[in-house]
């Protein structure tokens, strides 16, 4: 008992350290997708308190953190400013548009959650999975470079000498303590990031350094600053926005895009966060919490968002692997924007980049150079194609691809899989033995193996080892079963599974003169029906 308690503290206390680290980090994260999506910083960060807060409470996912990401950011741009252009200048038109997006975009995914369409996550391949992290190690990454820049005349430009000296250093160190500190013995447990983040924030602070910090950072950005209020209820937005086709039309592509996004960078990284944790998430369930969350997201005035990467594995790594994690992470950055702005715009931005160039190290799948030369040339060329989809375009874009990509490649493999071995009985019969799945794909090459006009009179096709897998596989049994008879021969299918024959049996009565049931074989039993064979064997 005492042994359960000891547990129990200990995880409610690295879960609170944990929250502290990751809402440190989703401030400036927020902020900037915010910026990109051409909204204003408190626009990403309650979207990432709202979804932050509903999806640790009622997700798939215990340890996860959700909050407003890239991914979808780089999709609003475009909606918020054609829908400013739909409006008046000044009267930011296209904000309530994406308020509306949102808003239908959380139907969507509790819809996908509803129906459990969060199951077909399984069918995405390993080397997808291993294309989309490196992918996504490399897009934070290179997110993290735009923090070596300032603003000179309203111009982004590259620090130079003495700053970007310092600011390396800053990174650097934060790196180092982060490394150094969990190979010390007595300081294993404790919240490296968090410790790092204080210790260079006190170093930026006593010696007074001139480096860019989370206040100048909003502020360069176009910002007035981090402080704010409760969120608050957007009713002008169903005052704004008619309720017409035409709206409905302009919006629906958007949210459709943003919803797909969304479930399935959440549902990767539930994926990934399931192989760190070894235990498992539910799919379905994230659906919903991520949907009803991006929901109440529009409602109060966010930008939406799903599951981050990123602070995921800070969070996971930091020991948060209860909910408890993501509620105090969302309820953290509720406090900073309220209270604590003062404070947590003196953080330096160097502090919180080497935290990130941390994760991007803790999220490559660096195995992947070790088996390049162990894997099919096609899994590698997915691995690859997936990573660089990932950067160029999204992660959307990248995941279908390569999904659809793989899903040929199977296709085509188990097309020239088809093999047909022929022997002859002792009263004439010609048997064609089938081997390999009958499918849209190897339907031509199962043609090829008959040879109608020099076949005897009685044929029988064998298909112990085969399956007929779909409609086409169908047609093509039924043409070849008419070239015999139309040459004036008999054939016959015997060693058809029962989900086969039922098959044949719904498409034509035909297939009852041709298949052979009575059959007195135990390969075909046994491959017939697999579990009567087992329950048997156990009963035995």
């Amino acid at each position: 008992m005492n042994e359960f308690i000891t547990k129990r503290v200990s995880n409610v206390r690295n879960d609170v350290l944990s929250g502290i680290t990751v809402a440190l980090a989703l401030v400036p994260e927020a902020v900037a997708f915010a910026f990109v999506a051409g909204v204003d910083p408190l626009v990403g960060l309650y979207a990432a308190f709202i979804v932050g807060l509903i999806t640790s409470i009622f997700g798939g996912r215990p340890g996860m953190i959700s909050g407003a990401t890239g991914a979808l950011a780089v999709v609003m741009v475009s909606l918020v400013s054609e829908g400013n252009a739909l409006g008046d200048p000044g009267e930011n038109l296209g904000l309530y548009y994406l308020f509306a997006t949102v808003i239908l975009m959380g139907v969507i995914q509790v819809l996908a959650g509803v129906l459990k369409l969060g199951k077909f996550v399984r069918l995405i391949p390993h080397p997808v999975m291993m294309g989309f992290v490196n992918g996504l190690a490399i897009v934070i990454f290179l997110s993290q470079l735009g923090m070596f820049k300032r603003t000179v005349a309203g111009e982004k430009v590259w620090l130079q000498g003495s700053q970007l000296f310092l600011m390396i250093g800053l990174v650097a160190l934060t790196m180092l303590i982060m490394w150094g500190l969990p190979k010390i013995k007595k300081a294993k447990k404790l919240p490296e990031a968090l410790i790092a983040i204080l210790v260079v924030t006190g170093i930026a602070i006593f010696i007074k350094f001139d480096v860019a910090t989370v206040g100048s950072f909003i502020r360069d950005g176009g910002g007035a600053g981090l402080k704010g209020g409760f969120p608050t209820l957007k009713l002008e937005t169903f005052a704004k926005i008619p309720f017409t086709w035409d709206s409905i039309v302009f919006i629906f592509p958007y949210a459709l895009i943003l919803a797909a996004i969304g479930l399935i960078e959440s549902l990767m990284t539930l994926n990934l966060i399931d192989d760190l944790t070894e235990t498992r998430g539910n799919g379905n369930k994230e659906c919903v919490a991520q949907g009803s969350a991006n929901i109440v997201t529009g409602l109060f005035g966010g930008m939406g968002g799903c599951a981050m990467i990123g602070q995921s594995i800070i969070n996971i790594k930091g020991g948060g692997r209860g909910r408890l994690s993501g509620v105090v992470a969302a309820v953290m950055l509720l406090l900073f924007i309220l209270f604590g702005s003062s404070y947590i715009e003196q953080v330096p931005i160097a502090a919180l980049v080497g935290v990130m160039f941390m994760v991007v190290i803790g999220t490559f799948a660096w195995s992947s150079f070790r088996i390049i030369n162990k894997i099919p040339r096609a899994d590698l060329f997915v691995l690859i194609l997936v990573s660089a989809l990932t950067v160029i375009f999204d992660l959307a874009i990248a995941v279908i691809a390569g999904v659809i990509f793989s899903a040929l490649v199977f296709s085509w493999e188990n097309a020239t899989r088809i093999r047909a071995r022929k022997r002859m009985k002792e009263d004439g019969t010609k048997i064609y033995e089938i081997w390999g799945p009958l499918f849209f794909g190897s339907i031509s090459t199962f043609m090829e193996k008959f040879d109608v006009k020099n076949d005897p009179d009685s044929v029988e096709i064998d298909f112990v080892e085969s399956r007929v897998a779909d409609h086409s596989a169908v047609e093509a049994i039924f043409n070849l079963v008419e070239k015999y008879e139309n040459a004036g021969k008999t054939i016959h299918l015997k060693h058809l599974s029962e989900e086969c024959k039922v098959l044949l049996y719904k498409s034509s009565p035909k297939f009852y003169e041709v298949i052979l049931e009575a059959i007195d074989d135990p390969r075909y039993h046994l491959a017939a029906n697999p579990e009567e064979f087992t329950k048997g064997l156990f009963e035995k």
